[in-house]
């Protein structure tokens, strides 16, 4: 008797369990071939993210070295400028110098310019005194005559 409720057993685990078991088991290699996709997925991304992360780095080098060049050349330009800058400012103080020195010639003349015209002033108040005196001598000789 025994025996005969341990086959019943047996037979309902069979019946109930082991479909449950093979419907497991589908579910399991699905899931695994499944997980087997994801993962190559996955290391399909790993490789173009390794590939991209090379790239970056490598365009990363490449940009330093163009801002180290553009640096340089900013650096060259403003080394230029300041030379410049130098140049001017000796000319601005030559220019104002030679400004200075045109203006104290032109201070010069005005002065000879306003002396000529005293003397022209002058000579013509001696000419006219040197007339009024003929004509006083011319009138003492009258009288004395």
């Amino acid at each position: 008797m025994m025996e005969v409720v341990v086959e019943n057993v047996k037979k309902l685990i069979q019946e109930l369990i082991l479909p449950e078991i093979g419907i497991i088991k589908d579910e399991y290699l699905e899931i695994k071939s499944i997980l087997l996709l994801t993962n190559k997925r996955i290391d399909d991304i790993n490789t173009h993210l390794a590939d991209q992360s090379r790239r970056i780095d490598g365009l990363r080098v490449e940009l330093k070295e163009e801002i180290a060049k553009n640096t340089a050349r900013i650096d060259e330009t403003n080394k230029r400028i300041d030379e410049t800058n130098k140049r001017i400012d000796g000319l601005d103080k030559s220019l104002t110098a030679r400004i200075d020195e045109t203006n104290k010639r032109m201070d010069r003349l005005y002065d000879v310019v306003v002396r000529r015209d005293d003397h022209k002033v002058l000579e013509r108040r001696i000419v006219h005194v040197e007339q009024v005196i003929e004509g006083m001598k011319e009138e003492l000789l009258k009288l004395a005559a």
